[in-house]
This record gives structure tokens, sequence and C-alpha cells, in this order.
């Protein structure tokens, strides 16, 4: 017998991404009450540079788990406003690799704290082990699934 507790028709991803979509939609508001002309997309990117900077365009892509068209795009738009800078490697001049402005390394502790705020909003009343418990199966849904691409 499957392990499957939904009903027929649901589906993790559902469920998940309206989980997810509600959590962006109010760190969104919270960014725009800031005054921060800053997307949930560009703040992504953004995060991962915080992590690491001076990535490729691809490890971006895989990274926050958008397509390349995606991430040109997103990167454009970063790179008009000055939150980024995309500089060509120095082994491979087809590569770029991209680099947070100061403006873009001054958004991370101000955008972080209202991440925060979010997520205590999120799961306010859900018990901690309840939420590992809730990261830990969807990594192993996520773990299932990438064993087969």
């Amino acid at each position: 017998m499957p392990n499957n507790q939904f009903k027929r028709g649901e589906l993790y991803s559902f469920i998940t991404g309206v989980a997810s979509t509600a959590i962006a939609r109010r760190m969104q508001k919270k960014f725009n009450e800031a005054g921060l002309n800053l997307s949930i997309e560009q703040w992504s990117v953004l995060y991962h540079l915080w992590k690491k900077d001076g990535i490729s365009q691809q490890e971006l892509c895989k990274a926050s788990f958008r397509d390349k068209p995606s991430i040109t795009r997103l990167v454009d738009n970063m790179e008009k406003t000055g939150l980024v800078k995309r500089v060509a490697a120095a082994n491979d001049r087809r590569v770029n690799l991209i680099y947070l402005t100061k403006d873009g390394q001054q958004l991370q502790e101000q955008t972080l704290k209202l991440a925060d705020q979010t997520l205590m909003e999120a799961l306010r009343g859900v018990p901690v082990d309840k939420v590992d418990v809730c990261k830990q199966t969807l990594q192993v849904v996520y773990d299932n699934l990438a064993k087969l691409t």
C-alpha cells in the first residue's frame, strides 16, 4: 500500500506550492512596506550570492531551481538597478560570474530580518518537532525525485 495520506487528486506540489506562494506574498508585502524596490525572485538571487559571491549564472540556475532564461532576465534587471555586476571568468570569457555590488550587499541585513519575521509569522503555533518532521519529509521527497532526473 502506498505511503500517501492525500485524497485522490491532491499533490504534494500543490500543498507546498500554496504555502510557498503565501510566504512569498507576505515577504513581498514586507519588502514593499519597507520601501524596497526588490522582488522575491531578485531577493532569492541575492540570497545565493550572499552565501557565495562570484558564482556563474549556471550555478545560480542550479541553486535557485530556475532556468537559464529566467536567471538571465533577473540578472539583467538587477544589473540595471545596480545590485549585481557581471564579470567574465578569467579562464573562460564565455562564462559570466555574478558579483554583488555595494548596494546588493547592503540589502542583506534588512531583508534577512524581514524574511525571518515572515517565517516566524508563517510558523506561529507550529511546534518545532513538527517543523523538523516536515523538513525531513520534504527532503526525502526531493531526494527521491532527484534520483530520477
